[in-house]
């Protein structure tokens, strides 16, 4: 049709998968749309998609599905093609383009590197090729040509413009479940390094040799090939047959192996042995995949989890004689953590079924879970009976809620609620998986939390007041009389980074300890005085202060109880357990987690057996501390039960109500050295005015109860079950290419320090780039 007009729906980034039914499926990534007609160039088309996806004409491959076949993907790669794509599509109005990536092989393919963002590399230049819609392509065998990075299941049609002879190829031909990746040899191979392989030497016996299967009898091809050191590429390869012949030109090494009829038994029926070409002097790669390496370093990587890809490097060279590159070596690392942890994807099916088990083997626990509207995870909040029990008997009611980024391969974060117990020690109420941090999924949390506690009476959280924590506590618990106390690490990062400025790191220090000064003091008069030290450094400062509402964060108007706890990261050793598993599947990391909240139940209950005394060791010592100071205290009777105390200052004591002027008996629940004092003139016992939080009895209450192994994780979801299954995809989200960090950013440091200059004494530039000094001159 002359003048025909297609929308191409160009998409780039995403990724496919293949269903039971071979037809692939593209999900995630970016999309953009132009209009293109029969008269449009390839070339002025490839550099407008060129531009669209900011990646280089040089190396990107555009490829299409014919209308009404998703199982093979078709090339386009000159004004022919281009024609042919609009043609095919001229009942419809769009077309669906497919941006991919090449890599062009370098002329010495000993050297070529696997690229990182492809799944699967096809094996120096070899690209097996099925049909397009009239002309089948022989297999590429010049190694300069550019190496299409795709799935291991993609269909592949190459250029249809070739007028090279063709082979006896069949017109479908789908890949192997996973072709070879280029391996290089260096240097002269050693016999040391083929000890381990030696043991593959006699894996291909000859003619009448059979497999199991198809990929079981390719396994063996490959070791075979690796340990006599030569290339072979296939000339036919599906799930019936596989014809292989030597990859150097001209040697008549080739072996053809097929099905045995009626049976899945793979059989060789054709096989020369013998090697014209140099073999293992000469030979420019090996026939190795990821499964090969995953299947190498699988029992290793599962006594040592952190097996680094520059050790595996190290050991196959020295052990198989084989160089890999980084990134092949991280590849076959990540297919093995998977075949020992299991799939991402499947544990996100298991979410039902793991929920329903958490509440089966711990009664009284809540594990929830939400999809969105396409299915895809939302959020998932677990919360087990023994942490509840624990936190509502012996805990004080306080909460500190904090986050903590997830660098799995679905990213995400972890939400969670931390308590501390009666010795100052960390203890893990509640946590959720939630897809992104949000004000939406921090007021689900803590609707979540709300529902597994019995009462919420009374609580004070400490928690940033951004990310909709601020709104999310008030609207969640506005019945129940709730406090929240803003965290000053938080806080002091708002403050650097909202006042304007340049100040020197040496000055963001001061103010951020006069911050915390003026947080700690316990009456106005010292908030005062604190806020009046920044206000001598920056008026705009002391106005942000004033205006973030000391009523949330400073002792001296706050009205919740945060036993002098003024930050939400309390529970750094629960983030660090976060951080152990946060590559496993979503179930196995809320498994781990479990785990060692058992082990630490356990731990804690096991030590405080030995105790012998009535507050808890740091409570004790504390007291202690305190009553080393009631020595050069005098007490004078004011009238009936207050008292009045002089030492350093004077304090008004009211026992009865467990008051004292100076606040520290308020703030933290153990009696100061002034209250101290006045009960040992009256004849009574400190310990009767202690927190009854920081009784031996209340710690060990805190650690009655025991968390219960979650059993049969991988079970299928039972028929007999109350509910319907339902069904749960992983979250759109991917890992983003790079390499995550290792540790979680603390936030103690006012901020990063910056450049002085030696000169002027200006901050942001150093005495070679001083603009003062040009002036001078």
């Amino acid at each position: 049709m002359v003048g025909k007009k297609v929308i191409a729906i160009c998409q780039s980034g995403g990724e496919f998968e293949t269903n039971e039914d071979g037809i692939l499926s593209y999900s995630g990534g970016d999309a953009h749309a132009m209009e293109i007609d029969e008269k449009m160039k390839f070339k002025n088309f490839k550099l407008e998609v060129a531009e669209m996806f900011n990646c280089n004409v040089d190396t990107m491959a555009i490829k299409y599905f014919l209308p009404g076949n998703k199982k093979t993907l078709i090339s386009i790669s000159n004004d022919k093609d281009l024609k042919l794509m609009i043609k095919f599509h001229d009942d419809s109005e769009t077309a669906e383009i497919y941006v991919m990536s090449e890599k062009v092989a370098a002329p010495d393919v000993s050297h070529m590197p696997g690229s990182r963002s492809s799944r699967t590399t096809l094996s120096e230049g070899e690209v097996p090729v099925d049909a397009s819609a009239t002309i089948v392509n022989d297999v590429l065998d010049d190694i300069n040509k550019p190496v299409l990075l795709l799935d291991a299941n993609f269909d592949v049609v190459g250029d249809t413009n070739h007028d090279e002879p063709q082979t006896d190829i069949p017109s479908e031909m789908p890949l192997p479940d996973e072709m070879p990746l280029p391996m290089s040899f260096a240097g002269s191979y050693d016999e040391k390094h083929a000890k381990a392989a030696q043991q593959w030497q006699n894996n291909i016996t000859g003619v009448g040799q059979r497999f199991n299967s198809v990929h079981e009898f390719r396994e063996e091809l490959r070791k075979y090939a690796i340990a006599h050191q030569f290339a072979f590429k296939y000339k036919k390869n599906d799930s019936h047959r596989v014809t292989v012949k030597c990859k150097a030109e001209g040697c008549p090494w080739r072996i053809h192996a097929s099905r045995l009829s009626t049976t899945p038994l793979i059989c060789i029926k054709k096989m020369n042995p013998t090697h014209t070409c140099e073999g293992s002097v000469v030979t420019t790669g090996y026939q190795a995949t990821r499964s090969w390496v995953a299947s190498i370093i699988k029992e290793k990587l599962k006594v040592f989890p952190n097996y680094k890809p520059k050790d595996i490097v190290n050991d196959i060279k020295q052990e198989y004689g084989v160089q890999l590159n980084y990134f092949q070596a991280w590849r076959g690392k990540e297919i093995a953590k998977e075949q020992l942890q299991g799939s991402y994807k499947e544990a996100y099916s298991q979410l039902p079924f793991f929920c329903e088990k958490i509440m089966e083997t711990n009664p009284g626990s809540l594990a929830a879970f939400s999809t969105k509207e396409d299915s895809s995870f939302h959020r998932l909040f677990v919360s087990f009976h023994a942490s509840l029990y624990g936190f509502e008997q012996g805990c004080r009611p306080l909460l500190f809620l904090d986050s903590i980024f997830l660098k799995s391969k679905y990213q995400g974060s972890l939400l969670a609620a931390t308590a501390a117990d009666g010795d100052d020690g960390f203890f893990p109420v509640a946590f959720a998986i939630v897809d992104v941090e949000s004000e939406d999924n921090w007021r689900w949390f803590l609707q979540q939390l709300k529902a597994a506690l019995s009462t919420c009476r009374g609580l004070t959280f400490v928690a940033d007041r951004e990310k909709g924590l601020r709104e999310s506590i008030a609207e969640v618990f506005q019945d129940d009389n709730v406090y929240h106390g803003f965290c000053l690490r938080y806080l002091s990062e708002e403050l650097l980074r909202d006042v304007k400025g340049q100040f020197s790191h040496e000055v963001k220090r001061l103010m951020v300890e006069d911050l915390y000064s003026a947080a700690h003091a316990p009456a106005p008069e010292g908030f005062q005085r604190c806020v009046e030290s920044i206000k001598s450094i920056s008026v705009e400062a002391y106005n942000w202060i004033m205006q973030s509402e000391p009523v949330h964060w400073a002792n001296a108007f706050f009205q919740g109880a945060r036993y002098y706890h003024m930050t939400s990261n309390f529970g750094e050793l629960f983030y660090s357990w976060v951080s152990d598993a946060h590559e496993l599947p979503i179930t196995q990391m809320v498994d781990a987690i479990s785990s060692k909240i058992m082990e630490l139940i356990y731990s804690r209950r096991t030590e405080s057996i030995e105790w012998l005394r009535r507050l808890t060791p740091s409570m004790e010592e504390k007291l202690e501390k305190e009553s080393l100071k009631v020595r050069t205290l005098q007490v004078l009777i004011s009238g009936g039960n207050r008292f009045e105390v002089r030492g350093d200052t004077i304090e008004a004591v009211d026992v009865d109500s467990c008051d004292c002027t100076c606040k520290v008996w308020q703030l933290t629940g153990l009696p100061c050295c002034h209250a101290i004092a006045v009960i040992s003139c009256l004849g009574r016992d400190p310990y009767d005015y202690c927190s009854r939080y920081f009784t031996t009895d209340s710690y060990r209450i805190t650690y009655s109860e025991s968390v219960h192994p979650i059993s049969n994780i991988d079970a299928p979801w039972q028929k007999g079950s109350s509910k319907l299954p339902v069904t749960v995809t992983p979250p759109p989200t991917r890992r983003p290419p790079g390499r995550p960090t290792t540790k979680r950013v603390s936030s103690h440091d006012a901020g990063r320090r910056q450049l002085q200059c030696s000169r002027c004494k200006g901050t942001g530039h150093n005495k070679s780039t001083c603009k003062e000094f040009l002036l001078e001159c």
